[in-house]
């Protein structure tokens, strides 16, 4: 699963001493899905990650996360759908008062199941494709009956009178038929469409170079996606997603470490953001401690809260209220310090390492490595920090 980051209001809170309450909670119900795409999010080494919270243990979690202040949900995986017991947390979800988000690849829904989830008082369905050809789509997916699956449900959450938001997650192979998917988008009458150019993390990091699309494709991409939405303006809200890497100022990461997201993994773990758990940091597991313990006192949580742990340039620099020093999972990842500034930022001494991904992208490498599909086997041979 890639996780979209919702569209939100930036909150001026985050440098601030006081910690506020969570905003939105993340439940990563499991990271099974039926899919293998090569951009996942999910950690490498998912396969080893076992021992999924039950039911009743994510009531608690759920509870606990509205008692605190969250107010949206995420249902999210893997692939959520996966987890029986989907519709009696979005039961849940509906008695405890959040607005609530499924995030689906459409994989595991139905007519009947898209029933009960409207029954049990879900609000929102997110639909995600890999691209509008049926070939590429099911290639990219690992599943010949993807495509089909994915349309046939789109018509379905339609009849249910949900809103139509599709996901599309854009990259070297799929960025040219940027058409085609627009025109996709518009005969399935979406009322969202987020075209989200892939972020650098799990497996799409570990499948960078042969992901990443050039500066031309992507110069295409914005121009069409332009002219999208002002056609269609009155019809579909058109979000398109900008790879960090083609910036020269760093994403404000989850609005602030630790500010407004919370994220629980499939098997307890809480995490401030979905790709945390990749960070050589201590987190707690909800089994055994409070989430209001976890949001106000664990070390992990208040370990880049405020401003007092940057270093150079961060730490004198007139824009780290906008971007807080940029990614933390993304520094580690690249740089070896999570308190290191996110190496997108062009005032980072280790901005070369982005150019030089950058560079590489803008030519047809030969050597580079195929595309190493997210599934079981793939995570065990790739083994364990």
């Amino acid at each position: 699963m890639i996780f979209l980051r919702p569209q939100m209001k930036k909150v001026g809170r985050i440098l601030s001493s006081k910690i506020g309450p969570p905003l939105w909670l993340l439940a990563e119900l499991t990271y099974r899905c039926p899919l293998q795409c090569p951009y996942c999010s999910n950690p490498l080494e998912f396969a080893q990650i076992k021992n999924e919270l039950s039911t009743e243990e994510w009531r608690s979690v759920l509870q606990q996360g509205r008692a605190l202040g969250a107010a949206q949900l995420g249902f999210s995986g893997g692939e959520p759908l996966l987890r029986q017991d989907l519709e009696d947390l979005a039961a849940e979800a509906r008695t405890l008062g959040y607005y609530s988000n499924l995030i689906t690849s459409g994989m595991g829904l139905s007519y009947e199941r898209v029933a009960s989830l409207k029954a049990s008082g879900l609000d929102h369905i997110q639909l995600s494709f890999q691209d509008s050809d049926k070939e590429l789509n099911d290639q990219i997916a690992g599943s010949h009956k993807a495509f089909d699956k994915k349309l046939e449900m789109a018509q379905v959450v339609k009849d249910f009178d949900y809103p139509m938001v599709i996901n599309f997650v854009l990259h070297k192979h799929n960025i040219d038929h940027i058409e085609p998917i627009l025109d996709l988008c518009v005969r399935l009458g979406a009322d969202y469409v987020e075209l989200a150019n892939v972020q650098y993390y799990g497996w799409g990091l570990h499948n960078r170079d042969d992901l990443m699309p050039s500066l031309e494709q992507l110069r295409h991409a914005e121009k069409v996606t332009q002219r999208y939405r002002e056609q269609y303006k009155q019809k579909m809200q058109l979000i398109f997603v900008v790879p960090d890497y083609y910036e020269t100022r760093p994403k404000g990461c989850m609005n602030g470490w630790g500010s407004v997201f919370l994220t629980v993994a499939p098997d307890g773990l809480a995490l401030p953001c979905h790709s945390a758990r990749d960070l050589p940091i201590t987190f707690p597991d909800v089994r055994t401690s409070t989430l209001s313990d976890i949001w106000y006192g664990s070390p992990g949580f208040n370990q880049y809260r405020g401003d007092a742990w940057m270093s150079e340039p961060c730490r004198s620099c007139s824009e780290k209220e906008k971007d807080f020093g940029g990614c933390r999972c993304q520094a580690y990842l690249l740089t070896g310090e999570a308190g290191n500034t996110d190496p997108v930022c062009d005032k980072s001494p280790h901005h070369h390492i982005i150019q030089a991904a950058v560079r590489k992208a803008q030519v047809c490498d030969k050597d580079v490595v195929p595309l190493l599909f997210r599934n079981t086997k793939n995570s065990r041979d790739l083994g364990v920090r």
